[in-house]
């Protein structure tokens, strides 16, 4: 039987730094990563995939990485896990033996009992090498293209479509705007007219109830009565996670479908830890179980559970949730929680925002309007979320205000944020934006108290 100190199955944005965290923190260990596929694809840059990078090979994860950090990659398929003899039995036959084990599996798109949805040129977004050059030879046939679901992959694969193809693109989605579980409604209408301008036609409250067509898709039957051509049909409705290993081990599984762990990332046997998609979540506001799954995500619980694996260093604070796109050369993006949201777990909220151009003078070349949005519990003036939209720098905003929701930063905080400025790189010291919106919540804040009497 073969062995190793350290084994990680999963070679994608968990498994990688798992095995490369592991790698720093226990040099003397040996290390055995496992993954199924023979090309492990950067999960983030599928849709471009479509359209910017235009081919597979371009979005490759390079194995150089694991080779340099002297990590053994083994492609095949692992089938079972006996804890009792810690050992893991292969698809091609291999039993290898393992001191500590991490599970970084992923997640698989969900994919709902539409009628037709079985039928040619019918596709889910998979982390899969063959199946995804597959649905570019349909997109190559294709003339009319419709996408079930206006989330973040949804809207990329569209604008990727439409501009680099030329697509005739419709996307359905079951709420009333896209994007509207990660931005409020200000940024989530500007987004879609950002869409809607691109030539991208956008129906929103409702569902695609059929795919209609003999072998191949011909149309998608809408849950209002509508009916739409479609040559290729792309259901970007979510993920759920890779679990049935675990399970069948008899481990632990939360109440969301992913394989349970404690904030060190262990699962329910301390041998074994699980790290990205796969693994259940928590949230960093209120410890409550969170369906969110995302690449940045999956590498935090991936360096925790590396760091953790013989001695346990790192602890997981929960999940925030940073999510940013580009949309017709404009960014949006946000972190932790949206007025709505916030409100909704039954905050008080205080708001504050401020635009301004990213450059100063405003002439200066490359400026860009750049627009933050900020939300604080009332109660404590301690910061929960943040959206920007924009110039492409937001994407590196959008992170600074995670790292002040991360260390719980106060409103006074933030005014009181000692940011570098340049003119050619950020906006002028007075007008910066996310100090800006901090002030404006502040102003907010000072004007209810000065409005509500004082107790007699």
């Amino acid at each position: 039987m073969r062995r190793s100190d350290i084994v990680v199955i999963g070679g994608s944005a968990a498994g990688i730094p798992a095995a490369l965290t592991a790698r720093q923190f226990y040099p003397e260990h040996s290390v055995l990563l496992i993954r199924r596929e023979p090309q492990a694809l950067v999960p983030c840059g599928i849709p471009y995939i479509f359209g910017a990078i235009g081919s597979t090979e371009a979005d490759l994860i390079p194995d150089a990485m694991l080779q340099n950090a002297g990590i053994d990659l083994l492609v095949d398929e692992v089938t079972s896990i006996d804890r009792q003899r810690e050992a893991l039995a292969t698809a091609g036959g291999e039993e290898i033996g393992y001191r500590r084990l991490v599970l970084g599996v992923g997640s698989q798109p969900v994919v709902p009992p539409i009628p037709g949805a079985d039928k040619g040129n019918v596709f889910a977004i998979r982390k899969d090498v063959p199946y995804i050059e597959r649905m570019l030879a349909a997109f190559d046939r294709a003339s009319k293209l419709v996408i079930a679901g206006c989330g973040f992959i949804g809207v990329e694969l569209a604008e990727e479509n439409r501009r680099e193809r030329g697509l005739e693109v419709t996307i359905v989605e079951m709420l009333e705007h896209c994007l509207e579980q990660n931005y409020d409604l200000e940024f989530a209408q500007t987004a879609e007219e950002m869409l809607r301008g691109e030539g991208i036609e956008i129906l929103t409250n409702t569902t695609v109830e059929e795919i209609e067509g003999n072998e191949r898709a011909e149309r998608v039957r809408l849950s209002d009565g509508r009916t739409l051509p479609a040559d290729v049909v792309v259901l970007a409705l979510g993920a759920t996670a890779n679990s049935d290993l675990a399970r069948r081990a008899g481990l632990a599984i939360g109440p969301l479908g992913g394989i349970l762990v404690n904030r060190y990332q262990q699962t329910s046997d301390e041998h074994i830890f699980a790290a990205g998609d796969c693994a259940e979540k928590v949230s960093f506001f209120d410890g409550r179980p969170s369906p969110q799954k995302l690449a940045s995500i999956a590498t935090t619980e991936a360096r925790i559970a590396g760091a953790n694996l013989f001695a346990l260093q790192r602890a997981n604070p929960g999940t925030i949730g940073v999510y940013s796109t580009i949309l017709g050369g404009k960014a949006f993006a946000s972190a932790g929680l949206t007025e709505r949201a916030a409100r909704l777990a039954g905050y008080q909220v205080i708001t504050g925002q401020a635009e301004a151009i990213n450059r100063h003078p405003g002439c200066m070349p490359g400026g860009m309007s750049l627009r933050v949005k900020l939300v604080f519990d009332a109660a404590t003036r301690i910061v929960l979320g943040g959206q920007v939209m924009g110039a492409e720098s937001g994407g590196e905003m959008v992170n600074a205000i995670s790292a002040c929701i991360q260390q719980r930063m106060t409103a006074d905080d933030i005014a009181l944020f000692q940011a570098g400025s340049h003119p050619g790189l950020t906006a002028s010291p007075i007008t910066y934006q996310l100090v800006a919106a901090a002030e404006a919540a502040i102003a907010t804040w000072l004007k209810e108290r000065q409005a509500t009497p004082a107790p007699v």
